[in-house]
């Protein structure tokens, strides 16, 4: 196995433990992360996320595959299962990810999926209807920014 798919498939395998330790040593100093959701987080921001996300994905389950790895990139698909906790609504979400790999840390981390989809599975009929607006988009994206640095400012105290 090449070392960066190694790298990812421990990334995902953290994951599935909920050991955010792991996933956040992933990451290089310089990180960034973007999806439909979350967009242009720093490292600080990413390495939070996904212990928020660990910490309070009470039932979250997850399969992943590794399409490609090579010197400088990986691309991986995943899926994840779990009750979208805004709602109680069950969300399994497709994803696409690609990692940019330096010195065996990620400094570029991609996931792409259909918001339309997941919101119309997280947040049901106004998700469904209003799901593809940037109205519901940029409220989504704002909401879930907020409750993140809420989060990482409960941590930190």
């Amino acid at each position: 196995m090449h070392a960066n798919e190694q790298l990812i498939h421990n990334f995902y395998s953290a994951f599935l433990d909920k050991d955010y330790q792991t996933m956040q040593n992933s990451y290089a100093e310089e990180a960034t992360f973007s999806d439909p959701v979350f967009q242009h987080l720093s490292v600080q921001e990413v390495r939070a996320m996904w212990e928020m996300f660990c910490k309070r994905g009470k039932d979250m389950q997850l399969t992943f595959s590794i399409q490609h790895a090579d010197d400088k990139y990986v691309h991986a698909t995943w899926i994840p299962n779990y009750t979208f906790s805004a709602t109680g609504r069950p969300v399994t979400n497709y994803i696409t990810s690609k990692f940019t790999i330096v010195d065996k840390k990620i400094v570029k981390h991609v996931d792409h999926f259909n918001f339309y989809k997941w919101s119309s599975q997280a947040l049901g009929l106004s998700g469904t209807l209003l799901g593809w607006t940037p109205m519901v988009k940029n409220k989504v994206r704002k909401t879930a920014l907020k409750n993140l640095h809420t989060f990482m400012q409960k941590s930190a105290s």
